[in-house]
């Protein structure tokens, strides 16, 4: 156990969402902003790693035998502009406290990812993206600025005007150049907490490709769900659902009486430990895939959906990720460029004809991309599925389809990563090196740091 003056530390057993490789660490668990800057102040040997509600998928919130401080108490609204749309809070705070707080104003957050238990600084450091990006780019884009505490002791506010290299290296840059103390965001006005959405079914990858492709522009949000078993003249068979924010004068009368109601919740929790071996397989994902392309309508235009069915499914389920078992999942997510379409239908097909067992798998096109330099994004396809890490065969499959991802001028995300060979890296941002100069100036001493960091050799 490690003591940095008044606070406590607790060892304790760390895993990303996958559940694939836990390392134990000291937790620190700060309830304000001071004793944050006061742990880095007094750091050890093996580095100091901030982490929030833990839903990176690999090993980025992760520092084995050094510090990590988890900042979920940090979680103080410092200012709210309720006209302009502008709030200061700390780092702390999750994506689904924001929403609550924010939508009775008639605002919503400006990017959101598949799950809302995210907090602001990972939403930072991961630089997320949503079904919005064609339109919206990635979550840094609205940030205003940041307050970033520097392995110096320096507490520096950072906007993307006045200190970009400093603020592009921290968006997209895993928590590896300094802690996020605080962010000042710009919001998204909104008329209502409800989504109207189109539903339609696409018979195949290629007429999957070619909808997304023409008529994507009309829409905010965009995503199209994969069935990866799916064979032949299926293959890559598509559920794309796709929408906006629903104005006041499409809701019912009786929902107009609170147009911005926002209470959601679990349904169920998945308890630990009673997931028979093996549950996840071909036989019975393929009667998953078979059942959720089913239901879905063939075309419907205008349905009415809650934010939580429409963005955040899985959270229905607490701890859904317990359904993989004690080996866990890997997830894998790539881009590559618009008129590489080969290579998304490539990796497609040898996920298909491997027998993946993935029930979540989702394609979206990318917008522009953000001067970031470890941002993920970039104009082009996003293929990004779960699989668990006992199927046959999988080290190899994720190894060519790096290979195939990397020839094509793409990247894996690095939020979602916890198996990339280090040698790739650098083919897969071209700016790693401006990233690492960047990071040098600010940490010479390499405080900060993470299982990430080391495997990667960021």
């Amino acid at each position: 156990m490690w003591q940095g003056g008044p606070v406590t530390t607790e060892r304790r057993l760390l895993a990303g969402w996958g559940s694939t490789a836990p390392t134990a660490a000291d937790v620190m668990s700060p309830a304000s902003l001071d004793e944050v800057v006061k742990a880095v102040g007094d750091a050890p040997a093996r580095g100091v790693l901030p982490r929030g509600l833990g839903r990176s998928y690999g090993d980025a919130a992760q520092n084995a035998g050094g510090l990590v401080v988890d900042l979920t108490g940090c979680t103080r609204v410092r200012r709210f502009d309720v006209e302009a749309g502008v709030i200061d809070v700390e780092a702390g705070l999750s994506l689904h406290t924001l929403m609550r707080q924010v939508l009775p104003f008639g605002w919503f957050v400006p990017v959101t990812p598949g799950t809302r238990y995210v907090t602001v600084g990972g939403a930072i450091g991961a630089d997320i993206h949503g079904k919005n990006h064609h339109v919206e780019g990635t979550f840094a884009q609205h940030v205003r600025s940041i307050d970033l505490l520097l392995a110096s002791g320096e507490v520096r506010t950072v906007t993307p005007d006045d200190d970009p290299d400093v603020f592009w290296a921290t968006a997209g840059g895993m928590g590896l150049t300094g802690i996020v103390l605080a962010a000042t965001i710009q919001l998204l006005p909104v008329e209502t907490s409800l989504m109207s959405v189109d539903t339609e079914r696409a018979a195949n990858l290629d007429a999957l490709l070619d909808r997304l492709a023409t008529t994507d522009d009309r829409y905010r949000y965009s995503v199209a769900w994969i069935d990866l078993l799916a064979r032949g003249a299926r293959m890559g068979r598509s559920v794309i659902t796709r929408g906006d924010h629903a104005r006041l004068d499409q809701l019912p009368r009786r929902k107009r009486v609170e147009p911005f109601a926002f209470s959601p919740h679990p349904l169920a929790s998945m308890p630990a430990g009673i997931v028979p071996p093996g549950l996840l397989n071909k036989a019975t994902v393929a009667a998953f895939n078979e059942l959720w392309y089913r239901k879905a309508p063939a075309d419907k235009r205008g349905q009415l959906q809650s934010i939580a069915a429409f963005f955040h499914p899985l959270d229905l389920v607490d701890r859904w990720n317990r359904i993989y078992g004690r080996p866990g999942l890997v997830q894998y997510q790539f881009t590559v460029p618009y008129g590489a379409e080969d290579v998304v239908r490539t990796a497609v097909d040898r996920l298909s004809a491997a027998g993946s067992p993935a029930f979540l798998a989702v394609l979206k096109r990318f917008g522009a991309g953000n001067p970031g330099p470890l941002s993920f994004p970039s104009p082009g396809w996003t293929l990004a599925l779960d699989l668990p890490t006992n199927m046959s065969g999988l080290a190899r499959l994720l190894d060519d389809l790096d290979e195939l991802v990397v020839g094509a001028g793409g990247r894996i995300y690095l939020a979602k990563d916890s198996r990339l060979r280090p040698e790739l890296l650098p083919a897969m941002y071209p700016r790693l090196d401006e990233w690492r100069d960047v990071r040098s100036r600010l940490d010479p001493a390499g405080t900060f740091a993470s299982d990430l960091s080391r495997r990667l050799d960021l």
